[in-house]
């Protein structure tokens, strides 16, 4: 990650702004996915540590250029959810989503956090996260078939966190 590389805990209502862009510039994910990641940060904008969602975003000259979303998934002991991690595309490339991913682990870790657990999509356009994930030490769990769409699966990924 470059050294001018900052993780904020905290949303901003700036954020309203770039989690879109971040979103929107990989060119995976649909306006109605776009529109959902806006109602978690919402949500953590209104209450704050009372929100069920937290974030951690990667700061580059003072604009997010990516970021993370997670939290406990309520009804089960130490189990957390990775809700979304997304780079902008034009940072890349430069370690901030493994960054990102090892900081939210830690977080998780020191609140009690034993496994952790996401999910994408099987159609080719999600191989590099995939593959982000097997490099960031999660195995694939489960892939539920036809789930998204007709010939579109979800494959869920899990990691002990340690």
């Amino acid at each position: 990650m470059k050294s001018s590389t900052v993780i904020r805990w905290q949303p901003i209502p700036e954020d309203r702004v770039h989690l879109p862009d971040i979103l929107l510039s990989s060119g995976m994910f649909y306006d109605f996915e776009v529109d959902v990641a806006l109602e978690l940060l919402e949500d953590a904008l209104l209450k704050g540590d009372k929100s069920e969602y937290m974030f951690a975003f990667a700061d580059m000259e003072g604009k997010a250029m990516g970021y993370i979303c997670y939290g406990p998934i309520t009804m089960t002991q130490g189990r957390w959810d990775l809700y979304w991690i997304a780079v902008h595309q034009d940072a890349r490339r430069k370690g901030i989503g493994m960054a990102l991913l090892a900081a939210a682990g830690q977080k998780m870790k020191e609140l009690g956090g034993q496994y952790l657990y996401s999910e994408t999509s099987s159609r080719e356009l999600y191989k590099p996260t995939r593959d982000f994930y097997v490099k960031a030490g999660f195995m694939k769990a489960a892939t539920v078939p036809e789930y998204y769409a007709a010939g579109d699966h979800k494959v869920i990924y899990m990691k002990k966190l340690d």
